[in-house]
C-alpha cells in the first residue's frame, strides 16, 4: 500500500491531481504487474476508475479475462461499479486505504460498501480494509487536491446549470 501510496501521491504534484490509485500484484510472490491513477477527467471518461484502468491494462497485458491469482491494492475503498469489475476479473482479494466515507468528505460517492457488493456476488473474493487509512486520507487533505476538488465543484455547478438552461 505504501507504494501505491508513492505512485498515487505523484500526481499532487501536476495540473491535474488524483487521490485514486489502483495496482494489481501476484497473491502469491506480491510482484506488481499492472498500476494506474484514475484519468476520469483527463480521459473525459466516467468509467476510468483507478480499479477499473488497473484491471483493463491488467487483462491486456496477459491477455486473458481473469485475474486469478492476483490482489488488488487501492488508495480507497471501491465504489460498487470498481468492485463489480474486481469480481467479474476474478480477482483473489481487495485492499484499500481511505473508506468511501472518507473520501466522500471530498467529492462525490456511491454509498454502497465493497464488502457489500462482493457478498452480492456468486464469485468469491475478500475486501480487506482500512489498511494505512491515515496515510491514504492525506491524498484527499493535500492543499493541491483539495483545490482540484474546488474546481471539478465549480466545474460540475457549471455544466449542471447549462444543461438545465438547455432545457
Amino acid at each position: 500500500m505504501r507504494e501505491l501510496y508513492q505512485f498515487t501521491a505523484r500526481t499532487l504534484e501536476t495540473k491535474q491531481p488524483v487521490p485514486f490509485g489502483a495496482m494489481i500484484v501476484s497473491t502469491r510472490t506480491g510482484k506488481p504487474l499492472m498500476r494506474a491513477t484514475n484519468a476520469v477527467r483527463r480521459e473525459n471518461d466516467p468509467s476510468a476508475h483507478a480499479e477499473v484502468r488497473t484491471v483493463r491494462l491488467a487483462c491486456k497485458k496477459l491477455k486473458r479475462t481473469s485475474l486469478a491469482g492476483f490482489t488488488m491494492y487501492s488508495t480507497c475503498e471501491p465504489c460498487p461499479m470498481c468492485m463489480a469489475n474486481a469480481l467479474w476479473a476474478r480477482l483473489d482479494r481487495v485492499v484499500f486505504g481511505a473508506t468511501i466515507a472518507d473520501a466522500n468528505r471530498h467529492c462525490l460517492q456511491i454509498h454502497i460498501p465493497a464488502t457489500e457488493v462482493a457478498q452480492r456476488a456468486d464469485m468469491p473474493c475478500p475486501v480487506e480494509g482500512p489498511v494505512l487509512r491515515d496515510l491514504c486520507i492525506t491524498l484527499f487533505t493535500h492543499p493541491n487536491m483539495q483545490k482540484a476538488f474546488r474546481k471539478w465543484s465549480t466545474a460540475n455547478n457549471i455544466a449542471s446549470k447549462n444543461a438545465v438552461a438547455k432545457l
